[in-house]
């Protein structure tokens, strides 16, 4: 074990975790009006339409296949009736899946943002940064997914090392020669992993901390016609009234 290992993968998760939580305390804080996607669907809407699903629903589940991978030990699993065997294939190929979909969609949203006059105008040097760090994210995903099933490089468990490896993280006593012992492809997307959750308080995605609670208990929005426009004590005027009539 290294120096270099003790700060990858002893304090930046810590780094990590400070910036992300004081950056959307600060941005909550003095940046509520910027609390917002900024949506370009009113330049847009056709390719918006097949992008966004396609992203948001794999990215739910990529984030579901984490959350197993990573917090449910191995030992839960087998306890439900869950094989190694069973859960290797269907996290392989659901996680393959969810990677292939979630790029798909967020290539899309580029394509729309880069071939789109008013959409790429209104692209900040901030949104290309946090899209190319998260391309850079799902691409790794799909790369250590290979890796995990034997399909490229040597097959990997990494309930055996990652997954232990950030349960101590937030144990806090992080087992750094675990996550030392994986291979190459799991520590880059490990670190890109990282990057994005230093950005995300600062670029648009941190709507995805926000919950439409407020509209659960909203007043009625009451829409009139304007047929129904002159329903008051005057009734409604047909064509020119006569003056000094």
């Amino acid at each position: 074990m290294s120096t270099l290992d003790v700060m990858l993968w002893g304090a930046l998760p810590y780094v990590t975790v400070a910036v992300l939580v004081v950056g959307l305390w600060w941005r909550y804080r003095y940046d509520k009006f910027g609390w917002t996607t900024r949506s370009s669907q009113l330049y847009e809407s056709r390719l918006l339409r097949i992008g966004s699903p396609l992203f948001h629903f794999g990215i739910l589940v990529v984030l579901v296949g984490h959350v197993i991978g990573l917090v449910v030990p191995r030992s839960w699993t087998e306890a439900v009736g869950v094989s190694e065997g069973l859960y290797h294939v269907n996290a392989v190929l659901l996680g393959g899946l969810a990677g292939v979909t979630t790029l798909t969609g967020v290539a899309i949203l580029v394509y729309r943002r880069r071939t789109t006059g008013p959409v790429f105008m209104a692209t900040t040097a901030n949104d290309k940064s946090m899209y190319l760090v998260l391309v850079l994210a799902i691409l790794t995903g799909l790369v250590v997914t290979a890796l995990s099933a034997g399909i490229v490089g040597e097959e990997h468990d990494y309930r055996e090392t990652v997954g232990p490896w950030f349960r101590s993280v937030f144990r806090l006593q992080p087992d750094v020669e675990l996550m030392a012992e994986a291979p190459l492809g799991f520590h880059v997307h490990t670190l890109v992993g990282m990057l994005l959750f230093v950005l995300w308080p600062f670029t648009r995605l941190v709507h995805a901390f926000s919950a439409p609670v407020g509209y659960l208990f909203r007043p009625y929005v009451v829409y009139r016609s304007r047929e129904q426009a002159g329903t008051g004590s005057r009734p409604p005027r047909r064509g020119w009234d006569r003056v000094g009539s």
